[in-house]
């Protein structure tokens, strides 16, 4: 069993100077883009769920060891620590708890206490520490939360591992180093962008910029499927935009942390990107995928190539498959001039693995009216899941009427 840490950011009060002192924790800059909240004004606890506790948190206190030994903590465990964003609420209950309070602080306000709540994480992992080289905890931060987990790690030697989930862009995009996430912070970061697209006037309020060796940019990373947004360029200021939009901005930024936890599907995204051979590259690396906009994210590709003989002819193509698993819906595969004696090879993502192909579905539409019936014949048609191929031989179809269904059936082998 695990423990799970979480952490509650309530970010709230002020204060002013060139610099603000507090016990245990350091002293920090009151310029910008900081402010000298006192950890107390802050108000920031952490919740532990344990396998003792799975259903009830129990509170400690970076300040006050006696809390930690006093709780189900135990040092032989892996640990996650949970940070949430700015936002009022989300689809899990305990997280609509988590940040009740904290989201009656202003963005501008919640933004410049994060490197005090970030010290203050560092202060709690420094205690578990003990002998260890190496700390076995992850950091998953969200929003705001995924630049306090890039504060903690700067401060923190050997920490294992920081996952960004959509790191906030408004005061922290285009910053040195020092000041959000980035790949010095930990060992190993990976992060999810789902809400990158520019915050005036498209509502963005994730971060475009590369802030970890392992970015993933799921859907081109600007507006993820059935999340629409409305031009409200009308509004400036950015603690307005925050106030009025709460729940307009959900959709796109929460998608990140639905898809991270989806870990069936995203073999290099998510809880399992810590496995990717290629995670310790000092070159930043860039991805990008496709999701489904179900509660199943995840997609199947396939690939579909066909080497055509008989007459030209302009048309669209689409396809779906049938297999031992389900079906899929039609895919546009092609869509223009076909000619005898050429290949036409596309991808597409499908919602669900149909499993073993049992049967492939061609619905062919004319473009034009053709009075001559063209009749064109598949030389070779191939389907490929992923690195599996299943060939089809020679299989002729043709158009009597817009709309005609041809079904593909593998042949029996000798």
């Amino acid at each position: 069993m695990v423990n799970i840490w979480t952490i509650s950011l309530f970010l709230l009060g002020a204060a002013k100077g060139n610099e603000v002192c507090y016990d245990s924790i350091g002293c920090f800059s009151d310029s910008e883009p900081w402010a000298g909240t006192s950890p107390e004004k802050i108000g920031t606890r952490i919740l532990l769920y344990a396998n003792k506790n799975p259903n009830n948190f129990q509170i400690l206190h970076s300040s006050d060891p006696s809390t930690i030994e006093a709780s189900n903590f135990q040092t032989d465990k892996k640990t996650w620590f949970i940070i949430h964003g700015f936002r009022h609420k989300g689809d899990e209950s305990w997280l609509v708890a988590m940040c009740k309070k904290g989201s009656q602080a202003t963005y501008t306000q919640a933004a410049n206490n994060v490197h005090v709540v970030g010290a203050q994480m560092a202060q709690m992992l420094a205690m578990r520490k003990l002998n260890y080289s190496y700390l076995p905890f992850h950091l998953i931060g969200h929003s705001l939360g995924a630049h306090v987990a890039g504060e903690a790690g700067r401060k923190t030697l050997g920490l294992g591992r920081i996952t960004g989930l959509d790191p906030v862009e408004a005061n922290f995009e285009g910053t040195p180093e020092e000041v959000r996430l980035d790949p010095s912070d930990t060992g190993f970061v990976d992060v999810i962008h789902t809400d990158a697209a520019p915050l005036i006037p498209f509502m963005g309020f994730g971060t475009k910029q590369q802030v970890g060796p392992l970015d993933f940019f799921p859907n081109g990373r600007e507006e993820m499927s059935r999340c629409r947004k409305n031009a409200l360029s009308q509004i400036v200021d950015l603690d307005g935009i925050w106030a009025g939009t709460q729940d307009f901005v959900a959709c796109d930024h929460l998608r990140s942390y639905k898809y991270y936890s989806e870990n069936e599907g995203f073999p290099q995204m998510g809880h399992y990107a810590d496995r990717f051979a290629g995670k310790t590259c000092e070159e930043q690396q860039k991805f990008f995928l496709n999701t489904g906009d179900s509660s199943k994210f995840a997609c199947c590709r396939y690939g579909v190539s066909v080497t055509l003989s008989g007459r030209t002819a302009t048309c669209q193509i689409k396809v779906a498959l049938f297999g031992n698993k389900g079906n899929t819906r039609q895919y546009n595969v092609f869509n223009g001039i076909i000619k005898p004696g050429s290949t036409l090879s596309n991808e597409f993502d499908a919602d669900i693995d149909v499993g073993t192909i049992e049967k492939v579905k061609f619905l062919w539409n004319n473009n034009v009216v053709n009075p001559t019936l063209p009749r064109v014949r598949a030389a070779k048609i191939t389907m490929q899941k992923g690195e599996e191929k299943t060939e089809h031989p020679t299989v002729s179809f043709c158009t009597f009427q817009k709309g005609t269904r041809i079904c593909l059936r593998p042949c029996l082998r000798p």
